[in-house]
């Protein structure tokens, strides 16, 4: 990889002339530049801003929680993952706001499930979905395999069994907030034995359930 692919940003505006998710500083400059009370912040990652840019921004500005750069060490203690397992990912548009997700057999390549387009979500809400997908998946096939997602908020929301999301239920979005609503009382009414882990990006390189449309 390339040193300056390695130190390309991607810049998140929630208070702007324009908010999204922008790749260049000096688009970032042209919405913040003069507004007042701007809130923006830059991520090492398109994934990484997307998942900002649907949460609240006190939870990132003026933090450093993301994806470090990781020594040797670090690397070595990572160590690599598991190869039987099942790997999920979800991809969003920033400007339709159209979402989708799949999951795919680590070891094989294989794609299991696939689900969307939903309009008006967010990447977080379908990462969540993602998760559960698979998690159902599993069990219905009575697989224990670990269950990766890069998405922390997704496996802090399977993890407490509950959505913290600011996406306002609309008409666009019923059906989309209905499978929520299932993903939720599946988790709650189902024990499973599978563990879900955090895919490490940065050591192990691009989720192979990544969509690749950066």
């Amino acid at each position: 990889m390339s040193k300056n692919k390695q130190s390309k940003k991607f810049y998140v505006v929630w208070k702007g002339f324009k908010t999204g998710v922008f790749e260049t500083w000096e688009d970032c400059k042209k919405q913040t530049a003069g507004f007042p009370d701007a809130q923006f912040k830059s991520f090492r990652s398109k994934s990484l801003a997307e998942q900002a840019y649907n949460g609240s921004p006190t939870d990132f500005i003026g933090q450093d929680l993301f994806e470090p750069e990781l020594t040797e060490d670090q690397l070595k203690l990572i160590g690599q993952p598991i190869l039987e397992s099942i790997v999920v990912d979800a991809a969003w548009n920033t400007f339709t706001k159209v979402v989708e997700y799949q999951g795919v057999d680590f070891k094989t390549g294989k794609k299991l499930f696939s689900q969307g387009a939903f309009e008006d979500g967010t990447i977080n809400v379908v990462e969540f979905l993602a998760i559960v997908h698979a998690l159902a998946y599993c069990k219905q096939k009575g697989l224990n395999l670990p269950i990766y997602s890069d998405s922390r908020n997704a496996i802090k929301w399977v993890t407490s069994k509950e959505i913290r999301t600011n996406l306002e239920r609309i008409e666009s979005n019923k059906y989309l907030f209905e499978l929520l609503d299932r993903a939720v009382k599946w988790l709650k009414e189902n024990e499973y034995s599978n563990s879900v882990l955090k895919w490490e990006t940065k050591a192990w390189g691009e989720n192979p359930a990544d969509f690749d449309r950066k």
